[in-house]
C-alpha cells in the first residue's frame, strides 16, 4: 500500500476502472462496448487510458491505437493528451517503457487528471493496463493506481485455457484492495476454447459480482452488437 496522492471519486456511481486478466484479454474492446451501450441509452460518456505503451510517431506527436478508439467512441471530445498522459513507443511493461524512455509515471498526476474531467461526462470509463499487478513504477501497479482513484471496478475475463485462474487470481487481488467489484465481463478471445460455457458456469459460482456481459469471438467485432448484450444497472441507475 502505498499513500494516497488524492482521492477523486466523489461520485463512484458514474465512474468505473476496467482491469483485466492479463494483456490482451480485451479490456480495450469491453470499454469501447461499454461507451457504444451508454451513449445508446442517451447518456454522455468518455474513456480515458491514462498509460499505454506500443505507441506510434504521428505528425501530433506518439499515439497508442486503443486510446485512439477511445477517444474517438467518447460523446465528449478531448484532447488526445487528457485521454492518454502517459504513452510511450516501446511495446513493453509500463515500467521498463518509463525507465527506457526517461518519462516516470507519477500517479499523482492522473489522478488529478481525472479529478479535472471528472465532471465533463454521465460516465466515465478508466482503462488500465496490462492485468491487476501489472507494474507501472518500481514501487506502483495498476492496482495501486486504482485504488488512488477510488472506483469500482470492472473486470473482464479472456475466455481461454488457464482463465480460470487468472480470473480467480484477479478477483481475489481486487478485493484485498477493499474496491467494490461492479461486475465481470466474459470476453471470447479464442474461438476454439473447449468447454466455454462451463468455464463461464464456474466463474459465476466462484465469483461474487454479477457477469454483465458474454461476448462473443467476433472479427472484426461489431460493438453495437456487443453493446447490447451487456446487463447493466450501472448504466441506467444514478446513485449518490
Amino acid at each position: 500500500m502505498h499513500d494516497n496522492p488524492g482521492s477523486a471519486a466523489t461520485d463512484a456511481a458514474r465512474a468505473y476502472f476496467i482491469t483485466g486478466t492479463d494483456t490482451g484479454c480485451g479490456k480495450t474492446l469491453v470499454t469501447s462496448a461499454l461507451l457504444t451501450h451508454v451513449k445508446a441509452k442517451g447518456h454522455s460518456c468518455l474513456a480515458l487510458k491514462p498509460v499505454a505503451t506500443g505507441a506510434r510517431l504521428t505528425p501530433e506527436g506518439l499515439r497508442n491505437d486503443d486510446a485512439l478508439q477511445l477517444q474517438q467512441l467518447s460523446s465528449v471530445r478531448l484532447p488526445y493528451q487528457d485521454i492518454n498522459p502517459y504513452v510511450y513507443a516501446p511495446a513493453v511493461s509500463p515500467h521498463l517503457a518509463a525507465a527506457e524512455t526517461r518519462q516516470q509515471i507519477d500517479l499523482s498526476v492522473i489522478v488529478d487528471n481525472f479529478s479535472r474531467l471528472r465532471n465533463r461526462a454521465q460516465f466515465i470509463f478508466v482503462e488500465g493496463v496490462g492485468g491487476w499487478y501489472a507494474p507501472l513504477t518500481t514501487s506502483d501497479t495498476v492496482a495501486d493506481l486504482a485504488e488512488h482513484l477510488g472506483l469500482p471496478v470492472i473486470l473482464v475475463v479472456g475466455l481461454r485455457l488457464g482463465c480460470l485462474n487468472h480470473a480467480l487470481l484477479s478477483y481475489r487481488a481486487i478485493k484485498q484492495c477493499a474496491l467494490p467489484v461492479a461486475g465481470w465481463v466474459a470476453n471470447s478471445i479464442d474461438p476454439a476454447m473447449e468447454h466455454r460455457q462451463q468455464n463461464i458456469d464456474t466463474l459465476q459460482r466462484l465469483i461474487d459480482a454479477p457477469l454483465l456481459a458474454t461476448l462473443t469471438y467476433q472479427t472484426p467485432p461489431d460493438l453495437e452488437q456487443m453493446a447490447q448484450r451487456f446487463n447493466l444497472r450501472l448504466a441506467t441507475n444514478r446513485q449518490g
